[in-house]
């Protein structure tokens, strides 16, 4: 494998890359022989994780790995995210269970996309329906002789191009006609995913939520996993669980009141705090989460 594919390498230091790539946030990596195997843009990639560096390796030149590195947030200093959290026993509970947890960067389309398909739904069916999606409609990408097939993510011009039955023949049933007009909003340029980058956080989610099948948990995802808008903190029902069970467990607090406590208890960074919430609650109680 090492001849026959090429290969950068980025230092990194309190980073673990199968919590971060197992954690919820993203749907398309395999692990696999001792690595992962995925796709970023229109790239297949195989990442290993050394105790310095991520190994990166692609079956063809790539003249600026930068978007590798971009995509794992691989030079973020993680202690100066951990001084923000608050200084409780849960969260600090929740940082020592999830040693090196980061939160990638994804693209905005293919994050977008994917937290529609997430509703109501396992992970592993969340990867079953993105895995077909993207083989029927996404574009073959180069591969290693001895790997499956792979996959770009379909491009919004594509899928607005399908009917609905398309979609709903990859299983993603009522989510179908939500994905399909989201795609041909953002197709016919009636809404600009680029131009979130230049807004406040609250403008950005008032923006998403006008989409077809976006609520506020799934613009929240959208914000924290494709923008790095570090305030967004995506609350479904394994978060309120963690809220509940680990800062208020002699009461039964109303949702309305578990979401102002997120809203100031968490600090700058309190989407990264969620996700190492999120986790924590899903390997403690070793049971697959559902994105609601």
């Amino acid at each position: 494998m090492e001849a026959a594919l090429h290969i950068t390498r980025f230092p990194v230091s309190n980073y673990n890359l199968g919590s971060t790539l197992a954690s919820g946030q993203c749907f398309r990596w395999i692990k696999k022989d001792g690595g992962w195997i995925g796709v970023v843009g229109n790239h297949w990639l195989r990442l290993e994780q050394s105790p310095r560096e991520i190994i990166v390796r692609s079956p063809h030149p790539i003249p600026d790995w930068s978007f590798v590195a971009d995509f794992l947030q691989s030079g973020l200093d993680l202690r100066k995210i951990h001084r923000t959290f608050p200084d409780d026993p849960p969260m600090q509970a929740a940082v020592r269970g999830c040693p090196g947890l980061r939160l990638l960067r994804q693209e905005p389309w293919e994050c977008l996309a994917s937290f529609i398909l997430s509703s109501t739904k396992q992970i592993v069916q969340i990867r079953q329906i993105i895995a077909l999606l993207c083989e029927r409609f996404g574009e073959s990408l180069a591969v290693p002789a001895q790997e499956a097939p792979a996959w770009a993510f379909p491009t919004a011009t594509r899928l607005a191009r399908l009917r609905e039955s398309d979609l709903r023949a990859c299983k993603m049933g009522f989510r179908a006609p939500y994905l399909l007009g989201t795609a041909r909003r953002i197709a016919d340029g009636t809404f600009d995913l680029q131009s979130l980058h230049d807004m406040p956080v609250h403008e950005a989610r008032q923006q998403l939520v006008t989409l077809p099948g976006v609520g506020p948990k799934i613009a929240d995802c959208v914000l924290l996993f494709g923008y790095g808008f570090q305030s967004a903190f995506p609350i479904d029902v394994w978060i309120l669980k963690a809220l509940r069970q680990l800062y208020f467990p002699d009461r039964e607090p109303a949702t309305l009141e578990l979401q102002e406590f997120a809203s100031t208890h968490f600090g700058p960074h309190a989407g990264y705090a969620q996700q190492y919430l999120f986790h924590y609650m899903r390997t403690i109680h070793d049971a697959p989460p559902v994105r609601t």
